[in-house]
């Protein structure tokens, strides 16, 4: 092991606010390295992404700043069994035919096995785990889609590192709970990108954080609040709700430091946009802003995730290379409005104003 992480004390961040882990490229190391320099808590997202670029992030926010940092995971989810698989077989497989018509047109191949375990689902778990564990710790570590299993979270707790998990209901914080994780993020209904539901399949509800806070209060852990958090009066709102931090994405979208592609930095420069929660893109309910690809093929997506992920990848990947706006999912809690362009260092300023140490 080359090094031992330290435990951190959310109530004592000199300003109580966490860049929220954005798969896809926004979580850069300078992003999280400029968050923590501020006095925040920046975290890389360990999802979607394979265990060796991980490593190498760790290693170059190590090298950009001395401060604690975090990493963000998606839990694995198990394939769907029996009627249960045949059913989403057959339902990716219209989507596939629905999709067929834009893959055309960016002339690109979409998968042909869908949901047969031919594919890594597990998002390099192992690996990442493996890496988290025994060989680079980290000061923090978050569950996203559900929860891991008891020893991990003894593990983690061995070698220094503190564990979150998301929860978006009073019954997912308890279970955590439970777990013995060390505090909680509670994610309402603004929030931009996935929903951190703990089942694939769940209708997430449409409770914000301020009404997700006192209920979950009871269970006496540290709460950070996440989605819709793009103002000094939104984190002073969460604090008075009971949250000893906030958990921010969307506003830092625009920051320099963001590894934010250009076509969903183009979108979110047009005040006309309307924000929605879709599966389209990846199975997954995800929030971001209304275009083309969520006006045609919204609803048709099956709850299964990362199948329709995998399914759409091509096509992603072939809209943004081309510029096209309407192809592309552009992730986006409900504030994005309020996102700018400035360093993530004075955002941070910005958001805790007051509450800055």
């Amino acid at each position: 092991m080359e090094t031992m992480a330290a435990r951190i004390d959310l109530s004592q961040l000199a300003a109580p606010v966490i860049a929220a882990p954005m798969a896809g490229g926004p979580s850069t190391p300078e992003l999280v390295a400029a968050v923590c320099g501020a006095g925040g808590l920046g975290f890389l997202a360990g999802g979607d992404t394979s265990a060796v670029d991980l490593a190498a992030q760790i290693t170059l926010v190590r090298e950009l700043t001395e401060r604690p940092f975090g990493v963000n995971l998606f839990v694995p989810q198990a394939p769907p069994a029996g009627a249960r698989a045949e059913e989403v077989r057959t339902h990716l497989a219209a989507y596939r035919g629905a999709l067929l018509p834009d893959a055309r047109r960016l002339g690109v191949d979409l998968p042909v096995s869908l949901v047969d375990e031919e594919y890594d689902r597990s998002d390099q778990w192992d690996e990442k785990i493996a890496l988290l564990t025994l060989v680079d710790p980290v000061a923090v570590v978050s569950f996203t889609f559900g929860l891991p299993g008891p020893g991990l979270v003894e593990d983690l707790h061995a070698v220094g590192t503190s564990v979150l998990a998301t929860v978006t209901t009073v019954e997912e914080a308890r279970r955590a709970r439970d777990l013995g994780v060390d505090a909680l993020v509670v994610q309402g209904f603004e929030a931009g990108g996935h929903r951190g539901t703990h089942r694939v399949d769940d209708v997430p509800n449409t409770l914000d954080h301020l009404a997700l806070l006192p209920m979950i209060a009871d269970l006496g852990l540290p709460m950070i609040a996440a989605g819709g958090v793009t103002t000094a009066g939104d984190l002073q709102r969460a604090r008075a709700a009971g949250a000893v931090a906030v958990q921010v994405g969307t506003a830092f979208l625009l920051a320099p430091e963001a590894g934010t592609g250009a076509v969903h930095r183009m979108a979110l420069s047009d005040p006309a946009g309307v924000s929605t929660v879709t599966r389209a893109f990846t199975g997954r309910a995800a929030r971001g802003l209304r275009n083309r690809f969520v006006a045609e093929h919204d609803g048709q997506a099956p709850s299964a995730y990362p199948d329709v992920r995998r399914l759409t990848a091509p096509l992603r990947a072939a809209a943004a290379a081309a510029g096209d706006l309407g192809g592309v999912s552009v992730w986006a809690g409900s504030g994005w409005r309020a996102a700018t362009e400035e360093p993530a260092a004075q955002i941070v300023r910005r958001l805790a104003g007051g509450e800055c140490r």
